[in-house]
C-alpha cells in the first residue's frame, strides 16, 4: 500500500472507532435501582458543582459580557434550592425524573456555548443552549434543566406537556459533556453537597 492509502485507512479507522465509542459508551443506558419513598433522586450522573438557596422568584446570574440573566426559578417557587450537576464524557448522559409527577411544560432555548465543565461554578453555562422541564408533584413544582456545553450541542427531551412520569424514568439525553440543574422549593431538605458524585435515578439528593 502507498503512504496515502495507509493515511486514508488510518483516518477511516479512527472515524469508525470514534463512532463506535460514541454509540456504545456515550449512549449507554444502564439499569438503575430507583429508591422508593418520599425522596428526590438525582436527575443526572455526575458531580455536584453548586448547591445554593434562592429567595426570589428568579435566579439572577451575571453574564460574561454585561448585565445579568434571570433564569430558572420564577415558575417553581419564590424560595428554594438550586442544585447543579456536571457531567463529563465519562458519565451516563441520560436524564431521569427526580420524582413522580406530571409535566406541566417544556421550553427549549438557544444560547451561547461555554464549557459546561470548566465554567460550572461560575454559572457561565446558564447562557448555553438549554431545555427546561417543569413538573408538578405532590410536593409542588420542580424543574429540571438540561444545559448544553462546549461539546454538547444536541439536547433531546423525551417528555411532553401533560405526560405523567414515574420517579427514575428517562426524560432526556445530552450528547457529551454537559450539565443538569434541579430546582426545588424551600420545603425540601437537600442532602447533596458540592463534590458529591451522584447517579441518575439512584442517588437521593433531597427529601421532604
Amino acid at each position: 500500500m502507498t503512504l496515502l492509502a495507509w493515511f486514508v485507512l488510518i483516518i477511516v479507522s479512527l472515524i469508525i472507532l470514534s463512532l463506535l465509542f460514541w454509540r456504545y459508551w456515550f449512549c449507554r443506558r444502564p439499569k438503575r435501582k430507583t429508591p422508593k419513598g418520599d425522596v428526590v433522586v438525582s436527575p443526572a450522573n455526575g458531580t455536584v458543582a453548586v448547591v445554593q438557596k434562592f429567595d426570589t422568584s428568579t435566579v439572577k446570574v451575571k453574564k460574561w459580557n454585561k448585565g445579568s440573566v434571570e433564569f430558572l426559578a420564577r415558575d417553581v417557587a419564590k424560595k428554594g434550592w438550586f442544585v447543579l450537576i456536571v457531567m463529563t464524557p465519562m458519565h451516563v448522559h441520560f436524564q431521569r425524573a427526580p420524582m413522580k409527577g406530571e409535566v406541566m411544560k417544556t421550553h427549549h432555548e438557544h444560547g451561547k456555548f461555554f464549557n459546561a465543565v470548566k465554567d460550572a461554578e461560575k454559572l457561565l453555562t446558564l447562557q448555553n443552549e438549554r431545555n427546561e422541564i417543569l413538573m408538578k408533584t405532590k410536593h409542588g413544582k420542580i424543574k429540571i434543566v438540561q444545559i448544553a456545553g462546549v461539546l454538547a450541542r444536541r439536547i433531546i427531551c423525551h417528555v411532553h406537556k401533560n405526560e405523567k412520569v414515574e420517579k427514575g424514568s428517562v426524560i432526556g439525553f445530552i450528547n457529551l459533556g454537559s450539565q443538569v440543574a434541579l430546582l426545588l422549593s424551600s420545603k425540601a431538605k437537600v442532602l447533596a453537597k458540592p463534590g458529591d458524585v451522584v447517579v441518575d435515578g439512584e442517588t437521593v439528593i433531597a427529601k421532604w
